[in-house]
């Protein structure tokens, strides 16, 4: 697989340090901000397997046993051991886990609906889900999980119409424009087209499509009164373990933490593009709060310096079986399912010892204590553009700087 050229990979840094000054960082743990906190009563998510709570199994495929095994002790509809990002962010503002929108037991939209489901693309993926070419994406694409969105907006306010129990599974209709809109989406549109055998300049070429698609939907979202969106960058592609199937496997095309260098570019190029189209959306709507958030350089820390903060093995799957390399990764018996192997069926409903130590689950998908972490450093502010933690999402450029003026005045 092809790299960037050397000027390439300049002017990318260039712009990416040009990025990341447009902000100067305000003191986010000085009374005058956290009197300014945000009181977010609902949240809307979008994406992918990152962030679903439930969709696709309840719409296509189930997830089984070990998922789910340290925190709901059952499977909960989540590609991990336990919680994951969004869960954390939701017990952040005191809310309840999202119910997924496909999910029609049990489920509760007072607070909000999770709109991804796993495999979901921003483009309407080339495989779909169900399919047995071996490998597919979910249906549920982002212009469906926006359609699923828009109708959810008008048939919960009919239902509340009816009262009672009815009126409590519901959304409150102001809850729509008070909302946090959250979004991790984009990862499957470039696994899609590397397992494809795209070649990577046509790769490359297809990111502004990808996003311009993107920020449709989010424009779409503004549109029908959402004002505070909590968007997700794409994390390092190059250090999960199903990328090592079918990845260049030369040394040189490696990095010192034995991710595909590549592949992590490419990510890296998408980020890019991505908050350069968040600044765009901002002086589109400049009565709306958007936040580009960083996960990419969070999740790289954690295979580059696993040891700092508590981790081990990064690149090897926690719950697998078998694979190249010692990755403990195989397509022919993943996580949760049987399998054969040398002609003998098998069951991978076992885990790793400590999946607390660990930061890959299931080769593709992070244990519960790396999302812990993700979300504990997201929470800092350090990682987001403009440089704020979740909790202060509702507020534009214009209002932090003021907030930061007023901040210091206090502190002198």
């Amino acid at each position: 697989m092809q790299q960037l050229p050397s000027n390439g990979i300049s002017l990318f840094c260039f712009f990416c340090m040009l990025l990341s000054s447009s902000y100067a960082k305000p003191r986010i743990s000085s009374p005058a901000f956290a009197a300014n906190s945000c009181n977010f009563p609902a949240i809307f998510n979008f994406g992918d397997s990152n962030s679903d709570t439930g969709g696709i199994s309840a719409a296509l495929y189930p997830i089984n046993w070990p998922y789910g095994q340290t925190y709901f002790h059952m499977p909960a509809g989540r590609f991990s051991d336990g919680r994951l990002i969004i869960d954390f962010i939701a017990e952040s503002f005191g809310l309840p886990y999202l119910s997924a929108y496909l999910d029609s037991v049990g489920t509760n939209f007072s607070h909000g609906a999770n709109l991804a489901t796993g495999g979901s693309t921003i483009r309407v993926p080339d495989r779909i889900l169900p399919t047995n070419e071996g490998f597919g994406f979910s249906p549920f694409y982002l212009d469906i999980q926006l359609s699923q969105f828009m109708l959810f907006k008008s048939r919960s306010q009919m239902i509340r119409q009816r009262g009672g129990i009815y009126a409590s599974l519901m959304p409150q209709e102001e809850y729509f424009s008070q909302a946090l809109y959250t979004f991790d989406i984009g990862q499957n549109d470039f696994t899609a087209d590397l397992f494809a055998d795209m070649p990577i300049e046509k790769i490359y070429a297809s990111v502004p499509d990808v996003i311009n698609s993107f920020a449709y939907n989010v424009k779409s979202i503004y549109n029908s009164g959402g004002r505070s969106f909590w968007i997700h960058n794409t994390g390092p592609l190059g250090c999960y373990a199903f990328v090592f199937l079918d990845s260049p496997s030369a040394p040189a095309l490696k990095d010192s933490a034995g991710c595909v260098k590549p592949y992590n570019e490419l990510a890296q190029y998408f980020n890019l593009k991505l908050k350069e189209a968040v600044v765009q959306l901002r002086k589109a709507f400049p009565s709306a709060a958007f936040t580009y958030v960083d996960v990419y350089s969070i999740k790289y820390s954690l295979f580059k310096e696993p040891k700092k903060y508590g981790f081990e093995l990064p690149l090897v799957a926690c719950c697998g079986y078998g694979g190249i390399d010692k990755y403990n990764f195989s397509l022919n018996a993943v996580c949760g399912a049987s399998g054969l192997v040398n002609g003998t069926k098998i069951v991978v409903d076992s885990s790793c010892d400590r999946p607390s130590a660990r930061v890959s689950w299931d080769g593709v998908h992070f244990t519960e204590a790396a999302n812990k972490f993700i979300f504990d450093q997201i929470s800092t502010g350090d990682f987001s553009d403009p440089p704020i933690p979740p909790n202060m999402a509702c507020h534009r450029e214009g209002q932090l700087k003021a907030l930061g003026q007023n901040a210091l005045v206090n502190i002198s």
